[in-house]
């Protein structure tokens, strides 16, 4: 199985993975190959192997294999023996757990962070939102998913409670691809908008405005995910 990744319908051949064959960093596979997957050019339906990967990024199949490992830990990718390993696709009961399960966690890990913040803790969340604010703004919708995950992730970290963030990091890498795969039918992305208010009250130290922004924030996100709210994206 040395194929390189194709569509499970016909397509040539050439135009499955749209990457360029540049030498990429072993540390930059993880975020190439999610935001691929978070932009849908890697979705359920294609086929890709190790090696086709190897040969897209330019790494070794064991640098291809370890991220997948962790991808699959994450529940993004379904690794199974004796076959090519696929994109998951999450229901929407799938989802709603997870959204539930990241309610409870996050309004915690929030209001802990505002005990526990440093300086050095926020001027890393400025610099990760004004990040993400400049992928919304190129349109590189993959980036700024996955960029907007890793906010929430930061904010758990800062919380000083490493089994609480643990259990927060199995969850945010699902929702992100679940919002991955709802389109592209909302007009804005305001996530960072929301992200640097909730980064404003954990700098005051205000635990009731940081937990109220961060439940208004899953609010919008369990909107967009299972409501039917239009005209308004929340990217995790």
């Amino acid at each position: 199985m040395n194929s390189l990744a194709t569509p499970s319908h016909p397509r040539p051949t050439s135009a499955a993975l749209p990457f360029s064959r540049l030498q990429t960093p072993v540390d930059d596979l993880y975020p190439r190959l999610f935001d691929a997957i978070l932009e849908q050019r890697l979705d359920a339906a294609s086929r890709f192997t190790e090696e086709s990967l190897k040969q897209m990024f330019g790494v070794s199949r064991a640098d291809v294999r370890r991220v997948l490992t962790q991808l699959s830990h994450e529940q993004i990718i379904v690794l199974r023996a004796n076959h090519r390993p696929r994109v998951a696709a999450p229901d929407a009961e799938q989802t709603r757990q997870a959204l539930h399960a990241r309610r409870l966690a996050e309004t915690t890990l929030v209001r802990l962070a505002c005990q526990h913040a440093q300086a050095e803790d926020l001027k890393r969340l400025r610099a990760l939102i004004e990040r993400e604010r400049q992928a919304a703004d190129q349109d590189r919708r993959g980036a700024a998913i996955r960029l907007s995950g890793e906010f929430h992730l930061q904010v758990a970290k800062m919380a000083r409670n490493a089994p609480l963030a643990h259990f927060l990091g199995t969850l945010v890498p699902l929702t992100s691809l679940a919002i991955a795969r709802c389109g592209k039918q909302t007009h804005r992305c305001c996530a960072w908008e929301e992200h640097l208010e909730i980064v404003e009250a954990v700098e005051r130290g205000d635990i009731s405005k940081a937990g109220m922004l961060m439940n208004r924030h899953l609010d919008h996100l369990e909107q967009t995910l299972l409501g039917s709210e239009s005209g308004y994206c929340v990217a995790g």
